[in-house]
């Protein structure tokens, strides 16, 4: 039965991508767990409480992703060697400093919504309105964390462009 009226030869190019996506949360989960133990210093509370933050989130869309393959008819990828083979996030080291664990961060968000548009234009090529929904909302989220993730590391002198003059 083909209740989401999608031709299943065509999905394949869908789960690869998501499988990837899967992966690439995976191994931006496992950074993050790790900045969350290891920072130190004078923005330990408020980073130590962002980092939990973002993994808790992490966590939750690693489920989606999965359960949106198997909505798909596939089984997502499972195994962590499968993650570390087939991500473009590295792992970190636990001993950095504050504002390379952000810049860490914020890298990893970058590879993030690279793969979150690939996902995309492979699902809005046969229409399959679910992951373009979701991922889009994962795309809105990510890009605000990342401003202000960003925002945080700015110096106070930095000030952002205007439109008024534009």
């Amino acid at each position: 039965m083909n209740y989401l009226n999608l031709e299943e030869e065509q999905v394949l190019p869908v789960v690869n991508e998501l499988n990837t996506l899967l992966a690439d949360y995976h191994l931006y989960y496992q950074k993050l767990r790790n900045f969350h133990w290891n920072i130190t210093g004078e923005n330990f509370f408020d980073l130590h409480e962002k980092f939990e933050t973002l993994y808790t989130d992490a966590r939750i869309k690693i489920d989606e992703i999965a359960e949106r393959i198997l909505t798909l008819r596939y089984h997502p990828m499972s195994n962590f060697s499968n993650y570390l083979e087939k991500s473009s996030i590295n792992e970190s080291g636990s001993d950095l400093n504050d504002q390379k664990m952000v810049e860490e961060i914020l890298f990893a968000h970058g590879i993030l919504l690279k793969q979150m548009s690939k996902v995309i234009k492979k699902a809005e090529s046969i229409n399959d309105e679910g992951t373009v929904d979701l991922i889009g909302a994962y795309i809105r989220e990510l890009e605000k964390s990342s401003w202000m993730l960003n925002a945080w590391g700015k110096r106070k002198d930095e000030k952002l462009k205007t439109s008024l003059n534009a």
